[in-house]
């Protein structure tokens, strides 16, 4: 389609929503771990063949998923208009200004976040996302990102490890004892030089970059930069063998045939993989946004402690409205509930391979004016209000840092 077409369209659909773009569900297969089955779709509709499974849904995305196999447009997000397949990157390329905002757009080109909601039968490998260099090597964004833990059963293995006991880097022992396991790659016991965290609905973890972890089985919104670039350290999960290409599958070519296991300890940020003061100085916990609190509605703080991303988890009793204002451009998930948003009727928690009313974009001009949400069902209603990088930078709370 011409861009012209593109443009035209993006802008009637704007006009008509009144600022507001719908999204069509995307679902992200994964051929490395097995389903959860907690996303909504039939059993049937997990299995993808040779790509494995449905483990994944990127909400709002414009970022491409970098499977092994490869499948036209995966991970990206199309805009939700009869007769009409337009990627959301595409609206972003032709109408920038309109929906970043005039004064944002001279600065980004892009939303610069993701939110997806992952969802595995068993705990994911243990892994790090590069720092903003390593990943540069590759042509890829760095990968910061935070969890919150949604309230579905929480699975077999409902907790995270995050780091490295503090000795170990403090005797410096992380070749001694991390090569052995990258060189030989099999079996899981490296996960015991790490630490775990129990997975609590409504609460979650901020995670910077260069930070060992391996995530634990429940049903997890997690709002990062925008990217799809790691490094895998773990051979194997439950006798599930994971293909030791994921260790270096993000390292130059160059530089792991020079330095081989010892390039994907290069990318660890030790000292922080070390802090003793982990679960002080990274888990997120709601926090009430006292200024915007109305009659049976209260918004949270839910991703903080950063300006790359953030987000809020409204919630609006039966029968109430919350007016909802926010500094620029954001999306909107749906998790639970039926109501109104701007007067169009939205739902959570009812979705299939192709259709939802739960994924929304609010252009930054609908943002600062500001729009109502009404509760017309029997329990909460609750929302996700996410935003990416410079958006919110006074008003994001940080948490007090441990030393």
């Amino acid at each position: 389609m011409k861009k012209e077409k593109i443009r035209s369209i993006v802008l009637r659909e704007l006009k008509k929503n009144d600022g507001i773009l719908f999204l069509r569900p995307s679902w992200v297969s994964r051929d490395f771990m097995p389903p959860g089955k907690r996303l909504g779709l039939s059993d049937a509709e997990y299995d993808v063949g040779k790509r494995g499974y449905i483990c994944e849904r990127w909400l709002v995305s414009e970022t491409r998923v970098d499977n092994r196999i490869k499948v036209e447009n995966e991970g990206l997000s199309y805009l939700k208009i009869d007769g009409e397949d337009i990627l959301l990157t595409e609206a972003l390329a032709e109408c920038r200004e309109e929906i970043l905002g005039t004064d944002y757009s001279k600065n980004h080109n892009c939303l610069g976040r993701l939110l997806k909601i992952y969802d595995f039968g068993t705990r994911i490998f243990y892994h790090l996302h590069q720092m903003d260099d390593d990943a540069a090597k590759v042509g890829m964004n760095s990968k910061e990102e935070a969890y919150h833990f949604l309230d579905k059963p929480l699975g077999p293995h409902p907790e995270t490890f995050f780091g490295v006991h503090p000795s170990v880097v403090r005797e410096n022992r992380q070749k001694e004892i991390f090569l052995k396991y990258l060189r030989q790659w099999e079996g899981e016991s490296i996960l015991k030089y790490s630490r775990a965290y129990l997975n609590v609905p409504g609460e979650g973890f901020h995670l910077p970059s260069g930070l060992l972890h391996a995530p634990g089985t429940a049903l997890t919104l997690e709002l990062q930069e925008s990217s799809d670039v790691m490094a895998v350290l773990q051979a194997e999960i439950e006798g599930l063998k994971i293909g030791k290409d994921l260790l270096h599958h993000h390292i130059p070519e160059d530089i792991w045939t020079a330095r081989k296991e010892e390039a994907a300890l290069d990318l660890v940020d030790w000292e922080a993989n070390a802090d003793p003061y982990f679960y002080e100085n990274y888990h997120l916990s709601p926090q009430l946004v006292e200024e915007t609190r109305q009659d049976g509605a209260i918004e949270e703080w839910v991703w903080y402690n950063t300006v790359k991303f953030s987000g809020l988890r409204i919630t609006v009793e039966p029968g109430k409205k919350f007016f909802s204002r926010a500094g620029g451009v954001h999306g909107l998930f749906i998790w639970r509930g039926t109501g109104n948003i701007d007067g169009f009727k939205t739902e959570g928690q009812k979705v299939s391979l192709t259709q939802s009313r739960d994924e929304l974009l609010m252009t930054a001009d609908k943002a600062l004016a500001g729009y109502w949400i009404e509760n017309t069902c029997n329990e909460n209603m609750v929302i996700f209000k996410f935003f990416g990088p410079d958006i919110n930078v006074d008003n994001v709370p940080y948490i007090k840092k441990y030393k």
